[in-house]
This record gives structure tokens, sequence and C-alpha cells, in this order.
């Protein structure tokens, strides 16, 4: 299944893992939109990306700015859904409107976009959610997030049944080098890199790269759905 000429949507798109999704289908010829809530971002992003994209402000935890945007987006082929934003701690210590952030930005950002989205999505097309791997892997200070990616991947499967036949599958990542990290001084990243991908079967941390190619393979293969997929370097396991 060829992307060439397939509008592609990813929300998220502005950086990190979307960023690369979205370079790698418009490479393939796809036509795609990147929305995010900085048009800044944006902009700098469209900037990297050889191909012409689309870009388009978008808040995922507004429910009617979801609504909204997929209103005037019109038909598409494949949506891809990776805006996520919040703080991570220890569960006895954060408090609730840190991990209600978690929720409404990755859960229910998903939940949305999933929501509006999927009625816009031809025939033939696709949804691709994403969840990590503290839904499989059990790390302290991340319950939140376990929280909200295990229920991602349920919501995966439940609406791989319920929409068919639009193919419904989630990607779970790992430790990824992105701009996520960027706060961090660059001497303790390159140190914590280090000591993570020692701990890997795969000796290395992800890329953006990595990621993208398996969400591309999932929007090309028409005979996955309900699947989460793991880019995990094999953390899941260790």
């Amino acid at each position: 299944m060829s992307l060439n000429e397939k509008k592609v949507v990813v929300i998220g798109g502005s950086s990190g893992m979307g960023l690369a999704v979205a370079k790698m289908a418009a490479a393939e010829g796809a036509e795609v939109v990147i929305a995010g809530r900085s048009e800044e971002k944006l902009r700098r992003a469209a900037d990297e990306i050889p191909q012409p994209v689309e870009t388009r402000p978008l808040d995922v935890t507004l429910e009617h700015d979801v609504r909204g945007f997929f209103a005037e987006a019109g038909e598409l082929d494949h949506l891809v859904v990776t805006a996520a934003t919040g703080m991570v701690g220890a569960f006895l210590e954060l408090d609730t409107p840190s991990f209600r952030q978690i929720v409404d930005s990755k859960f229910w950002g998903q939940y949305f976009a999933a929501r509006y989205g999927a009625q816009r999505i031809k025939e033939g097309g696709s949804l691709t959610l994403f969840s990590g791997v503290a839904a499989a892997k059990p790390v302290a200070g991340l319950s939140a997030y376990a929280a909200v990616n295990g229920a991602i991947e349920a919501l995966c499967r439940s609406l791989a049944v319920e929409l068919a036949p639009l193919r419904v599958n989630a990607v779970s990542p790992g430790i990824v080098d992105t701009p996520a990290y960027a706060g961090m001084n660059p001497f303790e990243r390159k140190k914590m890199f280090d000591i993570l991908a020692a701990q890997l079967p795969a000796r290395r941390i992800g890329r953006p790269e990595d990621v993208a190619a398996a969400v591309i393979a999932l929007m090309k293969n028409g005979y996955t759905t309900g699947s989460v997929v793991y880019v995990d370097g094999g953390h899941r396991l260790v």
C-alpha cells in the first residue's frame, strides 16, 4: 500500500516523533498536515520538511478545538496522534492537577482526536495512537503514564473492533532521544542515555526515526489492526 497522494494528518507533528512521522510520510509522497499548539514550532517544523506541508494550530486538550479542527480538515487517509505533555513524579508526591494534566493531554487528547477524526478517515485508512513503555514495564515515578498508556492501549483494541474496517493501532515507544529531554544538562542527558542504553537489548537509545518507521509500516499494512507495536529496544523485557 502506497502513501503517494494520501492525506496524512499528524497531531503533535511539530517536533520529535511526530515530526519524524511527518517527514517520512512526506518523503513517500503523502499530502501531510501537521498540527500542534505552538504556531512558531509548526513553522520551524515545516521548514525542516523538504516537501510542502500544511500547518494547523490545535490544542488537543480542548474538545471544541479538536471538533472544529476535523470539521475543517475534510477527508483524510491516515491519522496519527502523538501529542502529549505532562510532568513525571512519585505517585505519593504527584499532585492531582499534575496527574490530570497528563490525562487531559495524552488520554483525552487522543480520545478526542479519535472521536472526531475517525469519521473523516476514508476507506482503507488508519488511525495510529501512541502509548508508551510504562504500560508494559513498571517504572517508579511513572505511575501516571502507566495508567494513561494502558488506557490508550485498551482504547485502541476496542476501537479496532467498534470502528472496523477502519484500522486502529498503537505504537509504544521506549526511551527516545527527542526534544522532550532538551531541558536537561547535555552532560547529564548523555550520561543518563548511556546508562539506559547499556541496559537495553538493543544497546542504544531510540531515535525518532525508529518510531516513525513503525508508524509508516502500520499505515501501509492493510491487515494489521488492534495491535500495539513496541519500539522500545527491548525495554519492556529487562
